[in-house]
């Protein structure tokens, strides 16, 4: 242990540090353990060294050897399991703020403090670049079955509600519509990607295709939850997932990516929901003046 004077509340602050350190070494191992990618297991093992190296610095200060923070360490492996490996570190990344901010008042009582913090952001920053999952690889095509389904089953729902106020028609009409533009989505893309060379154009189209299947299958449901006499209730809350969806999206996208989540989310949500106020207003008008009566 480091013979040097610390305050209580520095110590306090290398102990906090020392038990997250000890933390992230043992989530990034954890997840390395389940990875099947070589050069993303060797990231992370990687980065669990370096966490541990660090945890081994503020040790000689502390002369404590806390435990690791089970419960974090268990959600971001629930994270990297479900939304992608590179999700769950970038999103700990982000976690960490505080605890970088913590590095510059320490520096005062204990200069190994900055070395350490410029050390863990480069090193950190310099091996989740290196991190290549599939997933985000195929973003773009996302994005394309995931707005197109937005805008186009938005609308076209909206529309549908007013003009035929029947809940079962709605849901009908929108699941042909859905199951028919996936599957004129997902062969463009695929055509797309072949005719610029790409040897993943199927890969793409399947992706393509799951975010546009799985958006109807959401913007459908409420049609078949509700009865045809709360046809609005059933708008309403087609429209508040179609928010929700956007809003999951654009998070992961954005923690993922490092983009701006509100300018996204707000730009999506904009043109999906103006779309089916304009459609609403369509199925009114049609109702209203070609007499349609369901």
């Amino acid at each position: 242990m480091e013979t040097v004077n610390i305050s209580k509340e520095a110590m306090a602050a290398l102990l906090r540090m020392q038990r997250s350190e000890i933390t992230e070494h043992l989530t990034y191992t954890r997840i390395a353990k389940w990875i099947k990618d070589e050069n993303n297991k060797k990231v992370l093992l990687n980065i669990a060294a370096e966490e541990k190296a660090h945890a081994e610095v503020w040790k000689k200060y502390t002369g404590e050897e806390p435990k690791a923070d089970m419960r974090r360490v268990r959600w971001y492996t629930f994270l990297a399991r479900v939304f992608g490996i590179t999700f769950a570190l970038k999103r700990m990344e982000k976690d960490e703020d505080a605890a970088n901010r913590a590095y510059e008042k320490l520096v005062d009582e204990v200069p190994e403090a900055k070395r350490i913090a410029e050390e863990e952001d480069r090193h950190e920053q310099q091996l989740l670049s290196m991190l290549d999952e599939e997933r985000l690889r195929y973003v773009g095509s996302m994005v394309l079955g995931l707005n197109d389904a937005l805008v186009e089953l938005t609308g076209t729902l909206a529309g549908l509600t007013f003009a035929l106020a029947n809940t079962r028609l709605v849901a009908l009409s929108g699941l042909i519509t859905g199951v028919s533009a996936t599957l004129s989505m997902a062969s463009s893309e695929y055509l797309s990607a072949r005719s610029e060379g790409r040897d993943d154009a199927l890969k793409s189209c399947v992706y393509t295709g799951i975010a546009y299947l799985i958006t109807v299958a959401l913007l459908v449901l409420p049609y078949l939850l509700f009865d045809s006499a709360h046809h609005i209730w059933a708008l309403a809350c087609m429209l508040a997932i179609v928010v929700l969806i956007i809003m999951a999206f654009n998070y992961y996208i954005a923690v993922a990516q490092d983009l701006n989540f509100r300018r996204r989310f707000l730009e999506m949500a904009g043109i999906s929901l103006s779309v089916a106020a304009i459609s609403f207003v369509i199925g009114i008008l049609v109702k209203q003046f070609l007499g349609v009566d369901v």
